[in-house]
């Protein structure tokens, strides 16, 4: 909707003031509202010429809150919401409002969210809310606000070296660049502003046309920006389309076979195995026979050498005792006293 052109006008802007009471269990109320097509609306009876916002808001960009006759039950957190429906824009701004009998503790101070305002029961006080963008005052036409242009860039060159093809405004004015759009080249619909269609036709393809097309819309009344890229690549043309088929005459029609047609002949041939395939697995498994008994013929001469030379061994041991008990015997025998023979 923000890229048509507005034609509610001064109804698509609108002020409110709301409250928040911490009794009873922070209850939200309306106080008032008001657009530069109407007039503002008190909807508590009892504020009525006691609460307003200067008629001039629209005008000045003043949304204050004055609140005369200030009484115990006016404290609360007051918000000023902007509403712009048209450019879908929404602001707001939270202000607390704090009462007191004694005129020492009047004061304005920020305790890091919101500005807090402590004043004296019975006095007047002034809420700002003051917000001077010409989005909000009037004055301004909107329509010579919004403008739309496409740009091309060719294969190889920059950003800032695209071509301008076209602007559009709003308002109706119309500016085409190059001999693109003099032949019709290319062209965008009239209406695009009240359809919000920006689309751009391009007829008559070619080689030449292909590249980076961009859109961009601009509307300064609202603030706004959006930029859309494209990128057309164009192929070779299409092959022509075949012509009409050659008529064949009657005496070109090939006649119908009537013979029957013979069934397929299926020929099995079997092909004996090789002899020599038969020979290479029965080498493969003498070979691997072969092995296996020169494993068990080599364990078991192993074992049996290692028996032999335990026996060896013990016999050799066995032998070494014995010398050597008779060499003890012998030596004693020598050294034991001889007898005499009386």
């Amino acid at each position: 909707m923000v890229w048509t052109q507005d034609r509610l006008k001064d109804r698509q802007r609108v002020v409110h003031w709301d409250v928040v009471r911490s009794s009873p269990e922070y209850s939200v109320e309306r106080v008032l509202d008001m657009s530069p097509g109407g007039r503002q609306r008190v909807y508590n009876s009892f504020n009525k010429g006691r609460v307003a916002v200067p008629d001039s808001a629209f005008t000045d960009g003043n949304f204050s809150l004055v609140i005369n006759n200030v009484i115990t039950t006016d404290r609360g957190v007051y918000t000023c919401n902007l509403h712009h429906h048209y450019c879908q824009i929404h602001q707001s701004i939270q202000i607390q409002l704090n009462v007191t009998k004694s005129a020492r503790k009047e004061r304005r101070y920020w305790d890091g969210e919101k500005t807090v305002f402590v004043v004296l029961l019975g006095s007047s006080v002034v809420l700002p809310c003051v917000n001077r963008r010409p989005l909000w005052r009037e004055g301004l036409q909107e329509d010579q606000q919004q403008v739309a242009h496409w740009d091309f860039q060719p294969p190889g060159v920059r950003p800032d070296r695209a071509d301008r093809l076209v602007d559009l405004y709003a308002s109706g004015e119309r500016r085409d660049y190059g001999p693109l759009f003099a032949r019709r080249k290319m062209y965008v619909e009239e209406d695009a502003f009240t359809l919000g269609d920006f689309s751009l036709s391009i007829s008559d393809l070619k080689p030449v046309d292909k590249g980076l097309y961009s859109c961009h819309l601009h509307h300064h009344y609202c603030g706004l920006s959006e930029r859309r890229i494209f990128r057309l690549i164009v192929g070779p043309p299409l092959p022509p389309a075949p012509t009409t088929a050659p008529e064949i005459s009657e005496n070109e029609i090939p006649e119908p076979r009537t013979d029957e047609s013979e069934s397929p002949r299926v020929v099995n041939v079997i092909l004996p195995e090789h002899r020599g395939y038969f020979m290479q697995h029965l080498g493969y498994f003498l070979a691997t026979f072969l092995l296996l008994a020169f494993i068990v013929v080599a364990v078991i001469v192993l074992t049996r050498r290692r028996k032999k030379r335990e026996v060896a061994y013990v016999y050799f041991c066995a032998g070494e005792a014995g010398s050597a008990g008779m060499k003890y015997l012998t030596t004693a025998q020598s050294l034991r006293p001889a007898t005499r023979h009386l």
